[in-house]
């Protein structure tokens, strides 16, 4: 095998595949990339056994051929090489050995066999469809934050998506807040589906999506899902898991609600948020008419006031959040204005954008101060 490419044709590709492949493994041709010379086009690979990425870029090839080259390795020397660099790879067989020449640059790495390296079953679609890469990032950006993290409940360490008559859902929780977000697509599945997509399945994805209109081909199969961008393949294991019903921890019966500027309202919780309780992060909010007042404390007997002017006309009520979870909620509306919408002291928070057209709602469940 032997090519040469543009440092920034492969830099780009490499950045792609490169979170899949985990540090630490159990078989070490896993922390490899498997790349594949072929005639007109380089093929590079990464696994984890549960996520798959396939980069293909469109070279000339002097000789075809394919190996596995150690993913960390290779990433930081074409990283590190100086920009608009020419890369000359040839693979030595008989050393087992890939050498990368580049001006006056010489690197040797070792190799594995490419029959080693494990590739994930063909996927039987049970349904595909196409929608902008603009508005499937969106809804996973929008909600993912609220994904748990660890817990022993697996099937929150993921991303819910549900897809029905034209639209497309994406929703999150940890147990204490939700994120939901929708968007209307032009799809018609025979009944609902819903798919769990794995934490780190979510994460790769959004980094590969772009915020452009071209189209993503998405391939659900009963244990998969593919997506097919224009030189790109993503491929991810799903959760076999049952989500929680949302519709139930939506609130609809909140009879309180606030009208607040979206950027002054955030500041003054990050401010407030300065002197709360590092480990448990809460704040405690009083609402009086056209008025909300935050207080945070900590063990140290350390407080924090602020004051925010909003358009509330009901009756007092004090609650208390963690407020880095009020934090993000704020940070992934993008109206200028948002709406806030309780019950009573012991109900959740609804947090809304101020703009009906925008289907995202973020929940927020109470705390004891």
């Amino acid at each position: 095998m032997r090519f040469k490419i543009q440092r920034e044709d492969i830099l780009k590709p490499l950045q792609f595949v490169s979170g899949v492949v985990e540090r630490r493994q159990t078989f070490p041709v896993l922390s490899n990339l498997l790349v594949s010379a072929k005639k007109e086009s380089l093929t590079i690979t990464a696994t984890d056994m549960e996520i798959e990425i396939v980069t293909t870029t469109k070279i000339t090839i002097s000789e075809v051929g394919e190996v596995t080259i150690p993913a960390r390795k290779f990433f930081d020397i074409c990283k590190a090489l100086p920009n608009e660099a020419q890369l000359d790879i040839a693979f030595e067989a008989e050393k087992n050995r890939i050498i990368i020449r580049s001006g006056k640059s010489r690197f040797s790495l070792s190799t594995l066999p490419a029959t080693d390296f494990p590739n994930i079953e063909d996927i039987k679609a049970t349904f595909s469809f196409k929608i902008p890469q603009q508005l499937l990032k969106n809804i996973i950006d929008k909600t993912q934050f609220s994904m748990a993290l660890q817990d022993v409940r697996y099937y929150l360490n993921g991303l819910l998506i549900e897809i029905a008559d034209n639209a497309i859902r994406a929703v999150a929780t940890d147990g204490h807040r939700l994120s939901f977000c929708e968007t209307s697509v032009d799809v018609s599945p025979s009944e609902v589906i819903r798919i769990i997509l794995p934490r780190k399945g979510v994460v790769e994805l959004s980094k590969i999506l772009e915020n452009s209109e071209s189209l993503v081909e998405v391939i659900i199969g009963a244990n998969h899902i593919r997506l097919c961008l224009a030189n790109l393949q993503f491929t991810s294991k799903l959760v076999d898991g049952q989500f929680p019903d949302y519709n139930r921890v939506i609130p609809s019966n909140g009879d309180k609600q606030v009208y607040a500027e979206r950027d002054f309202f955030r500041q003054a919780m990050a401010r407030a948020s300065i002197l709360s309780n590092e480990k448990y992060r809460g704040i405690r909010l009083r609402l009086k008419q056209d008025l909300i007042q935050a207080q945070a404390h900590n063990p140290e007997m350390e407080e924090a006031e602020e004051e925010i002017a909003v358009e509330y006309q009901g009756g007092e009520l004090e609650l208390g959040f963690n407020v880095n979870y009020i934090l993000d909620a704020l940070a992934a509306i993008d109206t200028d204005r948002v709406k806030l919408v309780f019950g009573n002291a012991n109900s959740s928070c609804l947090i809304l954008p101020d703009d009906e057209k925008i289907h995202c709602k973020y929940v927020v469940m109470p705390m004891r101060l």
